[in-house]
């Protein structure tokens, strides 16, 4: 029965299925209809509890009441909003599941494990289907209504509001503030009247105090390292833009320099507070409201004058603007004069707030007392405009001068007043030059009333304890409520870099990412706004000479990731450095970030939204940054290695990513990644503000169609791989760069670059061994190791990478070196390089065999007599083509001089020598002058004996005084006719020689008359010299001398005897010989 009730109902799934399907691919047809009421009926009749929701900007808050719900809108911004009712059941119903418990019991476990690309190759895989304009709804937020200016201009034909003005400054250098601001007023210390120290109190908005002299880069406060920019307007110029009604800066120019005004004091009144500071906050929290010095310009008249010297300075000016063609932007009606101190400040309680306030007016009774009828501004030092060339061509700044202000903080052109000052005048403009002490010892209280507009009367106090992770969600146009235990407030933040370089912004810009283009996001032409609420304009990058007169800020595009507060550890921050040495061992995977939508948020800030997708590897980061440097907040405490924590950072450490912004969090914490265009922006219309999100939302739409999975931003010259982490002093300086997977960090504050972390995500028990953990970064790893050579290259760094190449580089130019070297002295001729390189490759392959036996380099034997190794002749004979394998010791000592040798015969022997010392290339010079030397002397048997011997040592290179004794003894009879025929040849040469030495050389007979004579003086020649070289013993050489003395004179009777018998060769037998 079971299985038949179980079968049918498989049969009507089945079918319902089908005909689903047929439906689904049914043409639909498409016709227009007229409008009717049915949408005004249905709207009335909608009783959904998630019509009663509605453009809530609490979650799950009702925004209409039950006695209005006939009321439901059914046009307008309410109306277009209506899509987001469906996400507000979507959440409900996700709720109501999350509630039971039931949501995934039906489903298998693999349908929640999260996909490896969402940690290591992307994010954001759960809305890919979704628009832009969906997805902002799914987020709670409104794209289709904007905020509009609440004071709108009367001039219908003033199409930009602007910021530009013409005034009188008050700016300051002091020692604690930005070294570049201007000393442009001597009179008023400006710096008493703030509060610096935090003494009172306890936060401002991003720009801090807009007086005292500005701020430093590395402040503890983190604040915009502007200069000083305190002022006070006269005349409102407004935009710059003339297609807009603006007046341009040339027009500017050209009517102040055709009218002349005379030096214009200034009286102090009091400091005073109100307003409601950036954003305006509610009764739940500390009020916060701008600080304001209230001055006024004294009113002087000439003689029979019935208009002040002011008055009449404002009737020119005017009229100066008209003459040339001033647009309608401007104001036609002077300001109040006022100097603009801070705004969003937040005091610590009311009794700080009256302490602060009675501090500063007490500096302003001492300023009155000093300035009973008010003073010229001005300076004696010097200075040159606009800032960019505040060092060059400085000139004197001068009394009475009144400035054009491009924007708050850039002032580009001082007008001096027509006269230089009376000497009452220049008596209180020059007073703080000398000692002042006695006007604050005198001035004990104050006399004028300031109790009007300082602040709020009421009682309040700062609860710390109040404080909740959702307030990271910060206004930058408010002050901070700072956590327990923490004095003072700080910008510094951990986030994404996002600004790049353009044609449309500053040259100081740094471009940290080529994926997005930003620019497309803003309405420069002012089409669709009207005015921004602060002197910031677009944060994304401004344009010098903006029409609005915006500060020109670089771009600053950046996604904020967690607040770390002030790095002034005295007030409970934590240094800068201890912040870089926890970075440094922070451990997280590659940032993927996906943009969502284009919205204004409630604060009237434009920002563009990205996914907060809690599984990703931003996810993790956050998580991770709040385990270690979070507050201790509901018990839960940080903890890191580096045991350095904080007391003032705007993160609880037990917040997570999914308590965070998204229809996949809770929205109860602070992780929503943001990106803040522009702040209070007020739209022309409401149309208008549609229309802008509507275009934007289409290029988020291609953004997302482009990047599906997310994508790591960066450069090839900066953060190459992508997904870095940036360690931003303020909004405007990034100061160091960290890079993922612990890959090292460096500092890229102002262009400067110094040598360059894998988290550990959430997990399941059982580390890597539970397949649920897989996918994360540490267990992936594990599985799928890296390359050792990889690992081991990579650690070399670029300066190790750099010298293996060069040593490599160096290493083969000096084979190739070699090679050349040894082929140009071995290869034969015509033989190519690479014919030789074979070559010698194959003979070094046999020789390395073992075939060919290795030649062993013979060592030429040392002998002591020099005598026996002179090359006599030069000519030279080739070598024999055997080699004689011995040497005697006492061959050459053997040959002894016999008196009475025929002439012939020592002319033969000259001649041999002469020829094997040209053929021998071992003798050296020595042998060479000594043998001429025995030659010139002619010692006769002796000497003919000798050369006999040098001879056969000559007459082969590798074969030094091997011939043998026997050979030389017998003689070949062929061998002394070439002996004979050599002599004859050579007798020419030496013909002069032998006249020197003094030989006759005409006959024979002369000769063989002296030989016994040179007999006996060649006997003791050779005695002396066998006994200074030879290598053996005293005894063996007087013996082998007479021996080869007895020989010598036998064998040259021999040789005689053998010539007389011996015929005469032919000449084709000479002839050969000769060539041999």
């Amino acid at each position: 029965m079971k299985g038949k009730i179980k079968s049918n109902t498989s049969c009507v799934r089945f079918f319902t299925l089908m005909i689903a399907l047929t439906l689904s691919n049914a043409p639909t047809l498409i016709e227009a209809k007229l409008a009717d009421r049915g949408r005004i009926v249905k709207a009335r009749k909608d009783r959904s509890k998630a019509s009663l929701l509605m453009n809530s900007r609490v979650y799950n808050t009702n925004t209409i009441p039950s006695r209005q719900i006939d009321d439901n809108p059914i046009e307008g911004p309410k109306y277009r909003g209506q899509q987001r009712w469906n996400a507000e059941e979507s959440n409900q119903l996700r709720d109501e599941n999350e509630s039971t418990g039931n949501q995934f019991t039906d489903m298998p476990l693999g349908e929640f494990e999260r996909e490896l690309s969402s940690q290591l190759t992307g994010c954001c895989y759960n809305w890919q289907s979704y628009s832009a304009d969906s997805l902002c709804y799914k987020y709670g937020q409104n794209c289709a209504t904007g905020a509009e200016p609440s004071n709108d201009s009367s001039d219908s034909d003033c199409g930009m509001e602007g910021l530009s003005f013409i005034g009188i400054s008050f700016s300051v250098n002091t020692a604690s503030g930005n070294p570049y601001s201007y000393q442009l007023c001597d009179q008023f210390p400006m710096e008493n009247i703030i509060d610096r120290t935090y003494d009172y109190a306890m936060s401002l908005d991003e720009d801090g105090w807009l007086v005292g002299g500005g701020y430093k880069s590395f402040d503890y406060s983190g604040k915009m390292p502007y200069i000083d920019s305190s002022h006070t307007e006269l005349i409102r110029i407004g935009a710059l833009d003339a297609d807009y009604g603006g007046t341009t800066i040339d027009q500017v120019y050209s009517a102040m320099s055709s009218i002349s005004f005379a030096p214009l004091g200034v009286f102090p009144e009091y400091v005073k507070g109100g307003g409601n500071g950036g954003s305006g906050d509610d009764d739940s929290e500390v009020p916060s409201g701008d600080v304001t010095l209230v001055v006024s310009v004294v009113e002087e008249f000439e003689d029979n004058d019935n208009y002040s010297l002011y008055e009449q300075f404002l009737d020119n000016i005017f009229n100066a603007m008209d003459a040339v063609n001033g647009g309608p932007c401007m104001d036609d009606h002077d300001t109040d004069p006022h100097v603009s101190m801070s705004r969003g400040l937040k005091f610590k309680s009311s009794y700080h707030e009256e302490q602060y306030f009675y501090s500063a007016n007490l500096e302003v009774a001492v300023w009155q007392s000093m300035y009973p009828n008010g003073v010229v501004i001005g300076s004696s030092g010097k200075a040159n405009f606009p800032p960019e060339n505040a060092s060059k061509n400085r000139k004197y700044v001068g009394y009475g001068n009144l400035y054009f202000f491009f924007d708050r903080a850039n002032i580009t052109k001082a007008f001096p007043a027509n006269r230089d000052l009376y000497s009452s005048e220049s008596y209180y403009s020059t007073l703080t030059q000398s000692d002042v002490s006695a006007y604050y010892s005198k001035t004990t209280s104050i006399s004028f009333d300031y109790s009007s507009g300082s602040g709020d009367s009421s009682y309040y106090e700062h609860n710390p304890y109040a404080w909740n992770a959702g307030m990271a969600m910060h206004d930058m146009t408010d002050g901070w409520d700072l956590p327990p235990n923490c004095d003072q407030e700080g910008e510094t933040f951990l986030g994404i870099p996002l600004s790049r370089k353009s044609g449309s912004k500053l040259q100081t810009t740094s471009t940290f990412q080529n994926q997005f283009d930003f620019d497309s996001l803003v309405d420069r032409n002012f089409t669709y706004m009207k005015s921004f609420g602060t002197n910031h304009g677009w944060l994304v990058g401004e344009e010098l000479n903006n029409g609005p007169g915006s500060i020109v800020d670089k771009d600053t595009a950046h996604i904020p990731v967690f607040y770390t507060g002030t790095t002034n550890p005295n007030m409970g921050g934590m240094a800068l450095s201890s912040i870089i040495k926890v970075l440094k061992n922070l451990n997280f995977g590659t940032l993927y970030i996906k943009p969502a939508f284009l919205f204004q948020d409630e604060d009237g800030a434009v920002k563009l939204q990205f996914e907060a997708d809690a599984n990703s590897a931003l996810g993790y980061l956050y998580d991770n940054l709040c385990k270690m440097l979070g507050l201790s907040w509901n018990y839960n405490t940080p903890s890191n290695k580096a045991d350095l924590y904080t007391n003032c950072a705007m993160h609880a450490s037990g917040d997570r990513a999914s308590y965070g912004c998204g229809p996949d969090n809770t929205n109860s914490g602070g992780f929503c990644p943001q990106m803040t265009i522009a702040y209070a922006v007020a739209f022309q219309s409401e149309d208008h503000a549609a229309a802008f999100f509507s275009k934007g939302n289409d290029y988020v739409d291609y953004w997302r169609s482009l990047y599906p999975s997310g994508v790591a931003v960066g450069t090839n010259n900066f953060c190459k791989n992508g997904g870095c982490l940036g360690l931003f002093l303020n909004r405007y300086d990034l100061y160091q760069v960290f890079k993922p997977d612990l890959g090292g960090s460096w500092v890229e504050y102002n262009g400067a670059t110094l040598a360059p972390t894998i988290s550990p995500a959430p997990t399941y028990t059982n580390g890597c061994k539970d397949s649920r953990n897989s996918h994360l970064d540490k267990c992936f790893m594990r599985s799928h190791p890296r390359n050792a050579s990889a690992v081991a290259w990579n650690s070399l760094g670029p300066v190790g990478q750099v010298s293996v190449y060069l040593l490599s580089f160096m290493a083969v130019t000096l084979s190739l070196s070699i090679f050349l070297a040894r082929a140009r002295k071995k290869r034969r001729r015509g033989e190519s390089y690479v014919s030789f390189l074979v070559r010698d490759i194959r003979n070094g392959n046999r020789g390395g065999g073992g075939g060919k036996k290795k030649k062993s380099k013979k060592k030429k034997r040392r002998t002591k007599n020099r005598d026996l190794e002179e090359d006599m002749l030069g000519g030279g004979r080739p070598p024999k083509p055997h080699s004689s394998r011995s040497q005697s010791k006492s061959r050459s000592k053997s040959r002894s001089r016999r008196p009475g040798e025929s002439s012939s015969s020592k002319h033969r022997s000259s001649s041999k020598v002469r020829e094997g010392r040209s053929s021998s290339k071992s003798r050296d010079g020595r042998s060479h002058s000594k043998g001429r030397e025995e030659s010139s002397s002619s010692k006769g048997q002796e000497s003919r004996s000798s050369s006999k011997v040098r001879e056969g040592r000559s007459s082969s290179k590798a074969r030094e005084g091997r011939s043998s004794s026997k050979a030389r003894e017998v003689g070949s009879s062929s061998k002394r006719h070439e002996e004979q025929s050599s002599s004859k040849r050579h007798e020419e040469r030496s013909s002069s020689k032998r006249r020197e030495e003094g030989s006759s050389g005409k006959s024979s007979s002369k000769h063989r008359s002296s030989s016994k004579r040179r007999s006996k003086e060649g006997e003791h020649r050779s005695r002396s010299s066998s006994r200074r070289k030879s290598s053996t013993s005293g005894e063996e050489r007087s013996s082998s001398s007479k021996s080869g003395r007895s020989r010598s004179r036998s064998r040259s009777r021999s040789r005689r005897e053998g010539a007389s018998r011996v015929a005469k060769p032919d000449e084709d037998t000479m002839a050969k010989r000769q060539l041999v």
